[in-house]
């Protein structure tokens, strides 16, 4: 991991994790009312939307607690962020006296990042070199790129500028983005100033 950050460093590539939405699976129900009585700040209105938001502080994220068990964090800056998110949630609904008696089943669903590639990219060229690219300038100003391996889409703007959704784990952002620079200089679809 740190390896291929220094190797993204030295091509003037800023790869930033924006955002980690994890779920988190309890093998029992909540009692949504108790914790709302408990927490009186918190959202929750069951006409409106089956789940309750719980919101910390650190790590600053929210959390979507439904009476299934089921959870779904969201506003994490990586995966360990998020699974200590949740870990704190379940914390602190124990310390005001909710009954969790099981440990959570916890996945990470999805990382956005953004990335800076320091250069200019010609969008026209790419939609075609890339392949499994939709680019409709007049609709959106980014050429959307799926990528195979690994399996995420990526939003590129011709300032370079890039946004990664679909990941799994941290490191195949990083992945994704090195692969995406090395393909854009090779068919020197990228020029730097």
């Amino acid at each position: 991991f740190k390896c291929m950050v220094s190797i993204l460093s030295k091509n003037r590539t800023k790869v930033s994790v924006e955002n980690v939405v994890a779920s988190a699976t309890l093998s029992q129900t909540i009692d949504l009312l108790s914790v709302a009585k408990a927490y009186p700040d918190i959202e929750y209105r069951p006409k409106q939307f089956p789940g309750l938001v719980f919101r910390i502080k650190k790590p600053k994220t929210a959390t979507l607690i439904f009476h299934s068990g089921k959870m779904v964090c969201t506003g994490a800056k990586s995966e360990k962020e998020a699974r200590k998110a949740i870990d704190n949630v379940l914390k602190d609904l124990k310390r005001k006296g909710i009954l969790i008696i099981s440990k959570p089943t916890i996945k990470i669903q999805n990382i956005v990042a953004s990335a800076s590639l320091g250069g200019r990219i010609d969008l026209e060229r790419s939609a075609y070199s890339l392949g499994r690219t939709m680019y409709e300038p007049e609709q959106f100003p980014g050429l959307i790129y799926r990528m195979d391996e690994p399996k995420v889409v990526i939003l590129i703007f011709a300032s370079g500028k890039l946004v990664c959704t679909g990941a799994k784990k941290e490191q195949e952002v990083y992945d994704a983005v090195y692969q995406l620079q090395e393909r854009l200089d090779k068919e020197e679809l990228i020029y730097y100033e």
